[in-house]
């Protein structure tokens, strides 16, 4: 056998030459450079700290919050060496800095690099000269600096301030740790949100349909947008490393009753790695269908186009020659294609209101199959929408509130974030988002009749008819915050991702730039660009020694710019708030989590949002307004109320940059400049009078149906409408009747008339044909839609007729007709024959679903004479439970009745409980 010396191979003599030249060079140069130097030193040399990079930062912050800036720290002997070149480590330079010390403390993140060399280097030091090096843990082996995860001043602060307790204590170092204690205290104590601001799929994403799964099935996750799936109630479990997509069900398989996966795997790991995985599973010969969601773009990154050509023809070819028998492309416009598009043979094209049909026939399809999802990035859409690179569809989606039964079956159906609620008199029902809408249009696959196509129109803006009062043309130039010379201004910018809140702090910074001050910035998101948290740190200083690390630590922002009030709310930004220190302006607008899409009933829990940021500030330092809705109605697009914020700020004084710098910034930036500017100035007049700019566009308008006598007054009349006067009066005369036996047993009390008064007129008021027919020939229809738009080309509704719509000849559902402006006067007429509802001559009353809605009635006031019969003062409570359970019957056709059959269910249970005297171990509307 061959033997080839070490010494011989090509290798050995660039290794030598790297240890015997080039790393002694590098060291020289950082001698003579001082890339490795002392930033605190003096005569009364006894303890030294050594740290680098952002590790050294933390610890320059500690020792200024410790009130050892500014030359103390030397004086009472501590030293500090930074390290720039962590690799090689200069062992002279860290020798003649340790020498004579009683203990070196060496602060670093992550892995003990540093502290081992620095043990290393000093390690034949004559004993008397050689100090203790602690580091990661003292001598004791007890954690001084975390071992995971970041850490900021406030650790080192902990860690050092015991370490030098045996020769310097002081009152500032005292105070210092009492308030990061009572920080943690306050935490602690402090009761969780019932919602979170996690990120989520963008208005529009084709992963809202596309990551969907048959019941019965999963599918398992991978890398990128679509991971987040994986914590949706969708079935998706599991996630894999890039291009390992499937291949752990290689090995899972075997050991498993689950005979089929699906596998989400995204277009641009496909193109980069996971093709060879589907090699993999092909050879294995396992049961899955991967689910190549291709969607144009590299979108979890910023929307890049892909590293080379890739397009679902090409997909579907070399799918098919590795082996993949069957594919089927599913899509949200199958006439996109041409006649010629090169498809593998055998490829099916179906639309996407098809994509349960198609994944239940592929899963019972052995070996691998394939389904190429082809849906454009809802955000690349915009972008490109933006630039006139595509098409901006003429069509928009507008809900009738008046029709709609906020049953949230469109939400089911979209996923999508810019369905949301919308409190009216009648109970909370569902509106579109114009601003943030991807015009995706999914939402109209929901089963529900109040879906509006608005074609030709474009949201309205009012800001240009608004005139603006006197009082708020010349504003005051307010006192901008001094910038002296060892101190930063500290902002922390919180709010929604891809709402602009990045943008915010780049124009912040950008106007320090302009100005020539000193600036850092760092922009916390993650996947949060997706709708979730985003915070960003600004420090602005007037030259760079005085900056600090990036982050904040706690207690130390000047100004928090809350552009949301969830994620402002939250533990990060509550402990950067010092009450002595710390102005926060918060926009309290109620802005959905993704969590709504799955619950209709979700509450946005402003009071506690309120409570928990108020007790952390001190008194006259909160600001909250509802600055989305000022926003939208001054400019006519929810974006505009982070800017709105930054100018509500500027003119408290609370932004340590001119407006000519910041106008600049905007300048630079080269989007939506006029409108960022104006929204800028809207902010700045609400700073000065805010009073004054919510009188333009007055408060939401709406009856005030707090007592008994205006809900009975507001829906006798809605059911006069509805019916007539008799079927009015036959309402109002049993909410006497129960409104005067609870008053009789229950004085002072009116809730459970309330309740019935609210849940029998829904019952009474069903939504049947003449009625929504009456609800669209209301003018109150066309005033909404002339209140939200200009310029209506055309109005079409969105119906399923019972005796008209047909079933998808492939998937079984229902599917809704389009109907042009020739349906209006159709409707007209057919309301105006609400008097046969219910009689013989009623052709629609004979369905199965108009049978049960009738015997609702009869049913709930049978219900509530027996909780009158029965009521007292120590079951009131729980009568008023049972009454609202039909608030939960909500939704049309196939939707509504499941929620029937649980009213049903729940009435059973609890009436049969309230008889026999059982309490009650559970909500009545459960």
């Amino acid at each position: 056998m061959a033997c080839i010396s070490v010494s011989a191979m090509p290798g050995s003599t660039r290794n030598r030459a790297s240890r015997r030249a080039k790393l002694p060079a590098a060291l020289a140069f950082a001698r003579a450079n001082a890339v490795n130097r002392r930033l605190i030193d003096g005569p009364k040399r006894r303890y030294g700290i050594i740290a680098a990079g952002k590790a050294a930062m933390d610890t320059l912050e500690a020792l200024e919050q410790m009130g050892l800036g500014d030359g103390r720290a030397a004086a009472i002997g501590i030293t500090f060496l930074k390290i720039g070149m962590p690799y090689p480590l200069d062992r002279e330079t860290v020798r003649t800095f340790a020498d004579g010390l009683e203990e070196v403390f060496v602060i670093e993140e992550k892995r003990r690099l540093l502290e081992v060399g620095i043990k290393d280097a000093i390690y034949d030091l004559p004993e008397a000269r050689r100090p203790r090096v602690v580091g990661r843990t003292d001598e004791n082996d007890q954690l001084l600096i975390p071992e995971v995860a970041e850490f900021s001043s406030d650790e080192v602060i902990r860690a050092l301030a015991g370490r030098i307790a045996h020769f310097h204590v002081s009152d500032t170092i005292k105070a210092r740790l009492a308030f990061l204690d009572d920080k943690v205290k306050r935490g602690l104590a402090r009761n969780g949100l019932a919602i979170q601001r996690v990120p989520y799929f963008c208005s529009g994403c084709p992963h809202n349909t596309s990551t969907k799964v048959p019941e019965g099935s999963r599918a398992h996750g991978g890398v990128g947008c679509h991971y987040m799936s994986t914590y949706m109630d969708r079935d998706v479990s599991a996630h894999t490393h890039m291009g390992g997509e499937g291949a752990n069900w290689i090995g899972q398989a075997p050991f498993t009753t689950t005979g089929h996966v699906f596998q989400n795997l995204g277009d641009g790991t496909y193109f980069h790695s996971g093709l060879m995985a589907i090699r993999a599973c092909i050879a294995s010969g396992v049961n899955i269908t991967y689910k190549i969601l291709y969607n144009d773009a590299v979108a979890m990154t910023g929307g890049q186009p892909h590293d080379g050509t890739i397009t679902p023809m090409s997909i579907s070819a070399q799918v098919a020659a590795e082996g993949v028998k069957r594919i089927f492309v599913v899509t949200d416009d199958p006439s996109k294609y041409p006649p010629d598009a090169r498809f593998a043979p055998g490829t099916e094209i179906e639309p996407r209101h098809r994509l349960d049909w198609v994944q239940k026939e592929l899963r019972e399809t052995p070996g691998v199959s394939v389904l190429i999802y082809d849906q454009t990035c809802a955000a690349e859409k915009r972008r490109r929408r933006k630039k006139g690179e595509m098409a901006d569809p003429p069509r928009r989606m507008f809900i009738n509130q008046r029709v709609c039964e906020g049953c949230g079956d469109c939400s089911v159906a979209s996923n999508c974030l810019s369905v949301l609620p919308l409190e009216t008199e009648f109970g909370r029902k569902r509106q579109i988002d114009q601003s943030s809408c991807n015009k995706d249009y999914s939402c109209a696959e929901g089963f529900c009749p109040s879906f509006v196509n608005v074609i030709g129109a474009k949201p309205k803006r009012l800001a240009a008819a608004i005139e603006v009062p006197r009082n708020l043309t010349l504003l005051p130039v307010p006192t901008l915050p001094p910038l002296d010379g060892g101190h930063a201004y500290n902002i922390l910018i919180t709010g929604i991702g891809g709402t602009g809140v990045v943008t915010i702090a780049a124009l912040l910074t950008m106007g320090a730039h302009i100005e020539g001050k000193a600036f850092s910035t760092i922009d916390q998101f993650g996947m949060a660009q997706k709708g979730g948290a985003v915070m960003s740190h600004v420090r602005i200083a007037a030259n760079d020694e005085a900056l600090g690390p990036a982050r904040l630590s706690t207690g130390s922002a000047d100004l928090i710019l809350g552009c949301d009030s969830l994620v402002t709310s939250g533990e990060a930004a509550l402990g950067s708030i010092d009450p002595k220190r710390t102005h926060v302006v918060v926009n309290a607008h109620q802005a959905i989590t993704g969590q709504f899409a799955m619950n209709p009933d979700l509450t946005f829990p402003s009071e506690a949002i309120a409570r928990r940021i108020g007790a952390e500030t001190g008194d006259g330092r909160l600001d909250m307004l509802d600055a989305t809705r000022l926003a939208t109605a001054l400019m006519g697009d929810s974006i505009a109320a982070n800017l709105f914020m930054l100018g509500f700020a500027w003119q408290k004084g609370l932004v340590p940059v001119s407006q000519a710098a910041l106008m600049q910034a905007i300048e630079l930036n080269g989007l939506a400049v006029e409108a960022n500017k104006a929204a800028f100035d809207w902010g700045r007049r609400a700073g000065h009078d805010l009073a004054s700019v919510e009188a333009l566009i007055g408060k939401p308008a709406g009856p005030q149906l707090d007592t008994l006598e205006a809900l009975l007054a507001h829906r006798r009349a809605d059911l006069e409408a509805y019916q007539d006067r008799a079927y009015a009066d036959r309402y109002e005369a049993f909410i006497r009747r129960v409104a005067a036996a609870e008053t009789a047993k229950v004085p002072g009390h009116s809730d459970l008339a309330m309740s019935v008064a609210r849940n029998l007129h829904k019952l009474m008021a069903y939504k049947d044909e003449y009625e929504v027919a009456r609800l669209y020939s209301e003018p109150q229809f066309r005033e909404r839609l002339a209140a939200q738009f200009d310029g209506l080309d055309r109005v079409e509704l969105m119906l399923a007729p019972p005796l008209l719509a047909r079933r998808d000849s492939k998937s079984g559902k229902i599917r809704k007709m389009t109907f042009g402006p020739w349906i209006f006067p159709v409707l007209e007429r057919l309301a105006r024959l609400k008097r046969v509802r219910g009689t013989a001559w009623d052709v629609f009353g004979y369905t199965a679903e108009r049978r049960t809605e009738r015997a609702l009635i009869g049913e709930y006031q049978g219900i509530v004479e027996r909780l009158m019969a029965g009521l007292d003062a120590g079951n009131h409570a729980r009568a008023v439970a049972i009454a609202e359970i039909p608030a939960k019957i909500r939704g049309f056709g196939h939707v509504k009745a499941p929620a029937i059959a649980m009213a049903r269910a729940a009435w059973s249970k609890q009436m049969a409980d309230w008889a026999t005297g059982k309490p009650a171990v559970a909500s009545a509307a459960e």
